[in-house]
């Protein structure tokens, strides 16, 4: 992913948008994985960027990000 694209990722149930290179997470949180991507893929499109959904298995190329609390990544 490059700076500036947008990531949809799971944290303990929770569904987050966030632009890559940034700590903190886009909007609100999602109880529903798909509602999470539908926001995440419409603001990929309004700033004419990547989407890529994540999975709490997969690997995150921030590498602590998954070691933050979600209320830390709202701030």
């Amino acid at each position: 992913m490059a700076a500036g694209d947008i990531e949809t990722f799971p944290r303990d149930g929770i569904w987050f948008n966030r632009i890559e290179g940034e700590s903190r997470t886009l909007g609100s949180s999602f109880e529903d994985r798909e509602e999470a991507i539908r926001v995440g893929r419409g603001a990929a499109t309004a700033r004419q960027v990547e989407h890529t959904v994540r999975t709490e298995e997969g690997p995150s190329e921030t590498g602590n990000l998954y070691d933050w609390h979600p209320r830390d990544l709202m701030n």
